[in-house]
């Protein structure tokens, strides 16, 4: 088997990290460069950050943040919001960052993740996908896909979506389930089974995490390879250090 991920996400909005409860209701939860610093001491397995506010507001992600992140850090770094092009994932690499973050403009233009996976290689190519599960008048119960930061609706719906970018070459997903998010009620693990089982590439699980139990269903009955979280490390409620010695007490397998 191979080791599960322990990942703090860092939300940032003008200079800020920040949180949330389904994406809305921001609350501040300090310096990306020194959270990041301490995460990476802590023993995290890699960072992901997010400018979240990049493709709603058509900024683009602030690369001076990413050096002086990537200066400071000693782990693998993801890195998105607001790329839409190739020279938006060349000036983040050159900046620092491992791996880019692509969702709202893969959704507009799904040819993007061909692009990015041709010229920088599958690993570099993470595609973020926020969705909602919405209810039907029929029994079946669709996730609507969603761009701009959680604000815009598609049609595109999570599991043929999902399909489609590993065919394109992105080298990862990262679901964020949009009612779970913030709530610390657990992980859509049901649909991150669904989708690590039919899916040959890792799956991230993103919204939901409120303790460590959280954390093993994520990885026994969700199946995802990797879990990310946000307050919970933010506001120091669950120190990364005693989140893995529990997890290898429960007989997952964790990096040191």
């Amino acid at each position: 088997m191979l080791a599960k991920r322990i990942i703090p996400c860092l939300d940032v909005k003008d200079g800020q990290t920040v949180k949330g409860t389904n994406f809305v209701n921001l609350r501040q939860a300090g310096d990306p460069v020194a959270l990041g610093k301490a995460y990476s001491e802590q023993g995290a397995d890699e960072l992901v950050f997010l400018d979240i506010t990049a493709s709603y507001e058509g900024r683009k992600t602030f690369t001076e943040m990413v050096t002086h992140v990537a200066q400071e850090i000693n782990i693998p770094f993801t890195v998105g919001g607001g790329i839409n092009e190739l020279k938006d994932v060349e000036r983040l690499l050159y900046a620092g960052a491992d791996k880019v973050s692509v969702n709202s403009a893969a959704l507009r233009r799904p040819e993007l993740i061909d692009e990015i996976a041709r010229q920088f290689g599958s690993q570099v190519c993470v595609c973020a996908i926020d969705a909602r599960l919405e209810k039907s008048s029929n029994s079946n119960m669709p996730w609507y896909c969603y761009l701009k930061g959680g604000r815009e609706r598609t049609e595109r719906q999570l599991f043929e979506w999902a399909h489609e970018v590993q065919e394109r070459g992105a080298g990862e997903i990262l679901f964020t389930s949009m009612n779970h998010d913030g709530t610390k009620n657990g992980y859509a693990n049901e649909a991150l089974r669904q989708l690590a089982d039919t899916l040959s590439i890792p799956i991230i699980a993103s919204g939901g995490a409120g303790c460590k139990e959280h954390f093993r269903d994520v990885f026994i009955d969700g199946h995802a390879d990797a879990a990310l979280a946000a307050s919970v490390f933010h506001f120091g409620e669950i120190p990364i250090p005693e989140l893995k010695d529990y997890l290898k007490k429960e007989g997952i397998v964790i990096r040191k």
